[in-house]
């Protein structure tokens, strides 16, 4: 297959074979007549792989050492295993944050619909950061 061959029949970008390639994830053979690279049912495999995984937000450097443990015969499983609950565990960490930040967002934006414009006077740059959580609680350990 070429390039435009496999990008298609993986559901990719030929940009995304190119760049996978340079990589080295997959490996082309040469045609002899023209000099073109050849993608195999292999190579297919691997793109296919690689895009699954990417989807599931495996960076490039955890796809390559799949790959890696696969061809030296040696299960990748466990390592994806490990990563995976890692990684999760990161999103929802991130998720929590950024729905706090949702909540103060929605609790500025609605303090602002009664609060005054200021012109900066030297005290003040922007009343409405300032003075957003007036009259509330310490907000500092939410964030």
């Amino acid at each position: 297959m070429k390039v435009k061959e496999i990008a298609t029949s993986a559901g990719v970008n030929p940009d995304t074979v190119r760049f996978y390639t340079r990589e080295r994830l997959l490996k082309p053979s040469r045609n002899p007549d023209n000099n073109y690279q050849q993608y195999g049912s292999e190579d297919l495999k691997r793109l296919r792989f690689a895009r699954k995984a990417r989807q599931l937000g495996f960076s490039l450097p955890e796809v390559r050492q799949i790959l890696d443990q696969a061809d030296d015969h040696h299960s990748p499983c466990p390592m994806v295993r490990d990563v995976f609950q890692q990684r999760l565990a990161a999103v929802e960490k991130e998720i929590h944050e950024l729905e706090q930040l949702r909540k103060r967002m929605k609790t500025a934006l609605s303090a602002w619909q009664d609060m005054p414009d200021g012109t900066p006077d030297g005290h003040t740059i922007c009343r409405l950061i300032e003075h957003w959580d007036d009259g509330k609680p310490d907000t500092q350990a939410e964030e």
